[in-house]
């Protein structure tokens, strides 16, 4: 299906079953072009700080000259677009068909930027090329481990994932703690503002303009950080109006096997985490959740954009996470405004004056948004967790384990500061933690052959109940885990 035709008008997906075929399901549904695009400007707006930002903490770290930080800001915009389109109309069987955005941070930054202080710039692209390569090799392999991360399994790396997301909102509103102005009291007043703007806006409205509370609480953040004089226009790459990517700005990668392990070891956080919210993605938009199915796409399109990126500089590429809460909140599930969205990121991308103005909106505002998102995507971790059979004693061991594993690297950063490097790198990723240490627990205590006969909560014996099901028996999602 060419994309002119993917843009086209259709019906509400209220209504009843199409009268030329089948009901068309939200997640395919094609709205107006004027409406796909206003939702798409929304998920740029609420993303777009985490580009400029870590593009920006590269060229810092790196000391790199003012054009080279506008080339690389245009190539995070082009590829975190084409990202974006990739995982949202998931052609070949790369990418989920899902409402996803793309784009670079994160802990792969620092890891990035880690192998470039310790190697080189040109080396540290060179690791994202061969991380991206090995998750291409490894994923047959992954593939086959996914069964072994059930409802009950996905939701606690869930709620660990929207935890950590909330902690990231917080930070921009206050600044990291030690700082200069760390909970400086105009920036906390613009990010609660942000918030209760938000709110209101969900709150008071309907229709479309509901839909569109996420961006309307930010551009009543920004209009208020207007008026206390804390918006800053900026400007990258000399004032010049277009601005395209250029490949290999550091030269050509180089290729160390042994610089690239930090980066190798995480990536396999990474697919547990992409899986993660493929599932809760999927949940979002009203689909059956089948991670064995839908995880092994959005990894490859993660592979196939962070394989690009290292060619033009960039650190590995991910799904955005505050994407998925925007689908929950505006109840907008079509796949289409995310395309729409990768084609803003990719105008943006090459219209230096629209990153400038993106790059305006301040911090506080930007992290009053995430705090409302991210704190979504908590709650449909929890959601989630509701429906694995907390009744059964040994699944609440389970969870509880894994959280308090989990989360003590974000709660207590620099917990593992004293242990060699490349442990602390696997256990300072509080959601790879939970989610293996839910999955081994899960498999000792369910599909063990010497699994011990268990209590639920109102003290009816369960003979070997699995995290999907509860007394009453399975069902939905939950069929996967009682097996």
């Amino acid at each position: 299906m060419s994309l002119r035709n993917a843009l086209r008008r259709g019906p509400d997906p209220r209504t009843t079953p199409r009268p030329d075929g089948p009901q068309v399901h939200p997640v395919d549904d094609y709205r107006p072009l004027h409406r796909m695009l206003l939702f798409g400007i929304q998920h740029v707006l609420v993303m777009a700080a985490t580009p400029i930002s870590s593009i920006f903490l590269v060229s810092s770290t790196l000391h790199l000259t003012p054009a080279l930080t506008a080339n690389l800001l245009s190539a995070a915009f082009v590829l975190s677009g084409l990202g974006s389109l990739l995982q949202s109309l998931g052609p070949w069987g790369i990418g989920a068909r899902l409402p996803f955005v793309m784009l670079p941070g994160g802990a792969p930054l620092i890891l990035f930027l880690s192998i470039a202080e310790q190697h080189g710039v040109r080396t540290a692209t060179g690791a994202v090329v061969i991380t991206a390569v090995f998750c291409f090799v490894v994923l047959p392999v992954f593939s086959r481990l996914l069964r072994f991360f059930p409802t009950l399994v996905i939701g606690t790396m869930i709620v660990i994932v929207g935890v950590n997301l909330v902690k990231v909102g917080a930070l921009l509103v206050t600044g990291r703690p030690g700082s200069s102005g760390f909970a400086e009291p105009r920036a906390l007043l613009l990010g609660l503002a942000t918030v209760g703007c938000t709110a209101l806006a969900y709150g008071m409205l309907r229709g479309t303009l509901r839909q569109l509370s996420v961006l309307l609480g930010l551009l009543a953040g920004t209009t208020v950080a207007a008026l206390l004089g804390r918006v800053e226009l900026e400007a990258t790459g000399g004032g010049a109006l277009l601005h395209a990517p250029q490949l290999m700005p550091f030269g050509t990668p180089q290729f160390a096997l042994l610089a690239s392990l930090p980066l190798l070891v995480y990536s396999l956080a990474s697919m547990a985490e992409a899986t993660g919210q493929t599932v809760i993605n999927s949940a979002a938009v009203g689909k059956e959740p089948d991670a064995r199915r839908d995880a092994p796409k959005t990894i490859r399109g993660d592979a196939l954009v962070s394989l690009a990126g290292g060619f033009f500089g960039l650190p590995l590429m991910v799904t955005s996470g505050e994407n998925i809460g925007i689908v929950r909140i505006t109840g907008v599930r079509s796949r289409f405004v995310t395309v729409a969205a990768g084609l803003v990121l990719i105008t943006v991308g090459f219209l230096a004056p629209v990153a400038w103005l993106v790059n305006a909106v301040p911090a506080p505002v930007v992290g009053g948004t995430a705090l409302v998102v991210f704190g979504v995507i908590t709650v449909l971790g929890i959601q989630m967790l509701g429906r694995s059979g907390l009744d059964d004693h040994t699944n609440t061991f389970i969870v509880a384990v894994a959280l308090a594993l989990g989360l003590l690297p974000i709660l207590v950063p620099g917990v593992y500061g004293q242990l060699s490097p490349n442990l602390r790198i696997l256990l300072e990723s509080g959601v790879a933690v939970g989610a293996f240490s839910a999955a081994l627990l899960h498999a000792l205590f369910h599909r063990a052959p010497w699994r011990p006969r268990t209590t639920t909560a109102v003290g009816a014996p369960a003979v070997g109940t699995s995290a999907g099901a509860t007394p009453a028996g399975p069902s939905g999602t939950d069929r996967e885990t009682a097996r």
